[in-house]
């Protein structure tokens, strides 16, 4: 009897156009033929590209032969210290982010100089260079072309590059898709470029530590949606603009170390986002602007070196979210005003170094969050109102030196010493600008021993001189 075979069984055509009668091998083989591996162009960067990134490789770093060792950039298998890439609409990767100077990531050789090539890479978001250029000379150029910018560029770093040096270029305001852009101490100079201003995504800006000349230009107030601002560490001279107050998302300025002149500006008043402002050694001058108690979100106010020659104002008081207090070496005169104990979260306050008078407010005994304070070098007078756990907690951070008229009752004499000395003793002076109350003054023996025993020794060496002349 003829026995057929059985028929071959199929799957659905989609998926499987073989018979499952044929041995595995030969199937499995057909399979692999019938539907290759799917290739896309999501694993290859353009040829144009990848060419600009390794010249830039080259220049900056001699880590590895990058043409080499990394031959395919951005594939998964090829891994790439400070190099990132992101997948664009053409399917392809593209480098996204370049950061050399800072481990992991490539180190810079001596002979690298600022690669504008970068600008030539289209699809670049970011760029770090940190103390990369310390040896040679080299200056911040960007292409004059603004077709050849790129536009997805969001952030530019250069930091700590003592090499890098000239003008910062008019041209950087082709880069309209910044939004931060750090240019700290480096070698930088000349006055800053008003077209920076038209860079209106910017949300930090900081020149700081350069030697950069000039005003700050009147147009600052056109960066709208910035929130930290460092110019500090320059040689700007001039006024603080009042534009300065149309950056109302403001959070952190900082002026400090410059050659800036005339009053803080009244615009400052309109910062109610502020929560840092440094304006410290300068040659800022004048009252303070009416309405500073607006700066409710302010937590460092610092203004340390400023000839202002005014005194105290009240309304520091009111700025209840204070955590640090500078305004030291700076001609204020008058007495501290009680209102300064209302600001409870001051964990620093400085005020050396200046004209003031009067006593201590009783309330800095109860200021719970300090940790530093300095009154040291004014005219105050009286006894210090700090209890002996307060002077503990304190310790060596509590400097009230160089003021002749305080003094510390003899109850915390056993406390560490805060540079006065203790009331009563034959050492302690009353202050010349404001005289000790009666109830605080020395006891009377205390005054009267020292002049009696000069006179009782004047009159010994009187007697002693007579005798020899007989």
């Amino acid at each position: 009897m003829l026995q057929l075979s059985k028929p071959p069984i199929y799957l659905d055509t989609m998926c499987l156009p073989f018979p499952l009668s044929l041995p595995p091998l030969l199937l499995l083989l057909l399979l692999l033929l019938s539907h290759p591996p799917s290739t896309t162009t999501a694993a290859t960067m353009l040829p144009s590209e990848s060419e600009t990134l390794f010249k830039i490789m080259e220049s900056m770093s001699s880590d590895q032969p990058w043409r080499i060792s990394h031959p395919t950039p951005c594939q998964p298998s090829s891994s790439w210290p400070g190099i990132e890439c992101k997948i664009g609409k053409d399917n392809r990767p593209h480098v996204s982010r370049l950061d050399f100077g800072t481990p992991p990531n490539p180190s810079c050789k001596k002979t690298a100089t600022f690669p504008s090539l970068i600008f030539s890479l289209p699809f670049l978001q970011s760029a770090f260079f940190f103390n990369c250029f310390t040896h040679t000379k080299t200056t911040l150029s960007v292409p004059q072309n603004r077709a050849s910018s790129p536009a997805s560029l969001q952030q530019l770093s250069l930091r700590s590059n003592p090499a890098l040096s000239g003008p910062i270029p008019p041209q950087i305001s082709d880069l309209k898709s910044l939004e931060i852009l750090t240019l700290s101490q480096n070698r930088l100079s000349g006055p800053i470029p008003s077209e920076i201003f038209t860079l209106l995504k910017l949300i930090h800006l900081d020149l700081s530590y350069n030697v950069l000349t000039g005003t700050i230009p009147m147009q600052l107030g056109s960066l709208r949606n910035l929130q930290g601002l460092d110019l500090s560490y320059n040689s700007l001279i001039g006024s603080i603009p009042d534009t300065v107050g149309q950056l109302g998302l403001l959070q952190k300025v900082d002026f400090s170390s410059n050659q800036l002149t005339g009053s803080i500006p009244n615009g400052i008043k309109k910062l109610g986002l502020l929560v840092f402002m440094a304006l410290s050694n300068n040659k800022l001058s004048g009252k303070f602007p009416k309405g500073l108690e607006k700066l409710q979100s302010l937590q460092y106010f610092i203004l340390d070196g400023n000839p202002m020659h005014i005194p105290l104002p009240l309304e520091f008081g009111k700025l209840v979210k204070l955590q640090e207090l500078r305004l030291a070496d700076s001609g204020y005169s008058g007495t501290i005003p009680e209102s300064f104990s209302q600001l409870k979260n001051l964990s620093t306050l400085s005020l050396q170094d200046n004209r003031l008078t009067g006593e201590i407010p009783v309330g800095f005994g109860s200021l719970s969050h300090i940790y530093h304070m300095n009154l040291s070098r004014n005219m105050l007078g009286g006894v210090v109102p700090f209890n002996a756990s307060f002077l503990k907690r304190l310790g060596r951070n509590l400097d009230l030196s160089g003021n002749p008229g305080l003094c510390v009752s003899s109850s915390e004499a056993h406390s560490l010493k805060v540079g006065v000395n203790v009331c009563g003793s034959s050492d302690q002076i009353a202050s010349p600008a404001l005289p000790l109350k009666n109830s605080q003054a020395p006891s009377p023996s205390g005054l009267s021993i020292k002049p009696f025993f000069l006179y009782a020794v004047l009159c010994v060496l009187g007697l002693h001189h007579q005798m020899f002349l007989v």
